[in-house]
């Protein structure tokens, strides 16, 4: 069965009020939480970025049953391979299977830049996510790694590791990523609303060494009881994120966000989030992208009203999921029994 987490969005919200909110997502009945890792936001307006490793150590010791996701980069600029290897093994072994896994892209300059360092062209930082990737995987292992490529790396070693390596799963938002990420990657996440678009991303992966791993999605959504304030809250803080990727990876601040997107319309959020006041018809959608085999979805209230989408989910949208017969599952991203065949 497809398991369901709530979306820590770092940007939009306080470190403090955050954890609040996933304690209410785990009383909700969220099998999960999924985290950001930025260090700016989109937006000014939205104001708030805290440092995500910091905030999972604490969200894990106030949980008790939830398991823990974050996306990050591997690649060498805000953060050393080493560096996460070493912070993805202490959660582990601290909190043993709630960090079953961890997703790793390529970067945005607005958070990768702050070091100064040259910021390449986009198969550049490829190269650089998978050789990140290796040097974590190997330390995840208990290898001592040495390593003078794009990235170094001299007897690194890291002492404090779980009894299960986590996994190292690849973002991707294209057919073509997908593919390169099923030759190397543990699993896939990616992102969208749309089964028809997500599909061939899916099946891009599965076909090019992917089809016995995992796949995660992170569905980006606007609730609220009133169609218009579902339209105008996904505008007013998701809109950045209708920029094509070539052109969010290259801005460097989020007052350049913001003039990239001064002209994106409310109505253009549609494409991108499913914008809807019908919990009914959410719960529709949501089961037709679990369908695709997904084996978790990361369910992100891109607009404010935090409690009321917990509460709303946790009453009617997370039963009506669990209530469908679900997809044959073959692998558990959260180290719990498989589930049984649906029928």
């Amino acid at each position: 069965m497809t398991l369901y987490s709530y979306h820590v969005s770092h940007e939009q919200v306080a470190p403090r009020d955050l954890l609040a909110l996933v304690q209410r997502a785990e009383q909700a009945g969220f099998d999960g939480a999924f985290s950001s890792d930025h260090l700016q936001p989109w937006s000014t307006g939205q104001g708030q970025s805290g440092f995500a490793w910091a905030w999972l150590g604490a969200a894990l010791q106030a949980t008790q049953r939830m398991t823990f996701g974050i996306v990050t980069v591997p690649g060498g600029w805000r953060y050393h391979p080493a560096v996460l290897a070493q912070a993805v093994a202490t959660l582990g072994q601290m909190f043993p299977g709630r960090i079953p896994w961890v997703a790793l892209g390529s970067g945005q300059a607005m958070n990768e830049q702050v070091t100064g360092a040259p910021w390449p062209d986009k198969a550049e930082r490829n190269a650089r996510l998978r050789e990140g990737a290796e040097i974590m995987r190997a330390l995840l292992a208990g290898e001592t790694v040495t390593q003078r490529g794009r990235l170094t790396a001299i007897e690194a070693r890291v002492w404090s590791r779980p009894e299960t390596p986590t996994r190292l799963v690849g973002a991707a938002t294209s057919e073509e990523t997908a593919a390169w990420l099923g030759t190397w990657a543990d699993g896939l996440l990616t992102v969208g609303t749309r089964p028809e678009v997500l599909g061939p991303i899916v099946d891009a992966f599965r076909e090019n060494g992917g089809a016995d791993k995992p796949v995660f999605l992170k569905l980006d959504l606007s609730y609220a009881p009133d169609p218009a304030q579902a339209l105008h809250q996904a505008h007013a803080e998701w809109r950045f994120n209708l920029l094509p990727p070539a052109v969010a990876w290259e801005l460097r601040s989020p007052a350049d966000f913001e003039a990239a997107a001064r002209f994106v319309r409310p109505e253009d959020l549609r494409e991108a989030v499913l914008v809807s006041h019908d919990l009914a018809a959410i719960a529709d959608r949501i089961a037709a992208c679990a369908a695709l085999g997904f084996d978790s979805i990361d369910l992100h209230q891109v607009g404010g009203s935090q409690p009321a989408f917990i509460d709303a989910f946790g009453e009617r949208v997370l039963p009506a999921l669990r209530a469908r017969k679900a997809p044959v599952v073959e692998f558990d991203p959260f180290g719990r029994k498989p589930s049984a065949r649906a029928g």
